[in-house]
């Protein structure tokens, strides 16, 4: 698969299809994109919780990718709970709301914690935070 964007889908409750772009010449490793692009769809809400994800196999096919690229998407987006496996049931949407709100809140939530460790005053940690997201 040499030059051209590949593209599948999930069967969402709706019965409509969602597409997914996997673009071969991209910095970006497959699995990376077919990540980045889930979560997206279920932060604008084309994908709902309890939506079903195709099974490894399928979607490895229809984007012309190796099943191990797909299983690992799927491995980190359940790992950050966007999706759950549900054994031979499949893999669906996550009923946890937005994940990655979740990661930010702990990742925040460890970061004031070891902020205080250290010793520094809150306006400093947050001086120091805003200035690691660029925020002047």
């Amino acid at each position: 698969m040499h030059g051209s964007s590949t593209t599948g889908y999930t069967e969402q409750s709706t019965g409509s299809p969602q597409m997914f772009l996997i673009e071969p010449r991209s910095a970006t490793p497959p699995f990376e994109q077919l990540r980045v692009q889930v979560i997206e769809l279920v932060r604008q809400g084309e994908l709902v919780p309890g939506d079903k994800l195709p099974t490894v196999r399928r979607l490895a096919e229809d984007l012309r990718l190796a099943p191990n690229t797909v299983a690992r998407a799927y491995r980190e987006l359940e790992r950050d709970e966007v999706i759950e496996t549900r054994g031979r049931h499949g893999s669906f949407v996550a009923a946890t709301g937005d994940a990655t709100q979740k990661q930010l809140q702990l990742a925040a939530a460890a970061y004031a914690e070891r902020a205080r460790s250290l010793g520094a005053q809150p306006a400093e940690a947050l001086a120091i935070a805003r200035a690691a997201l660029g925020i002047r």
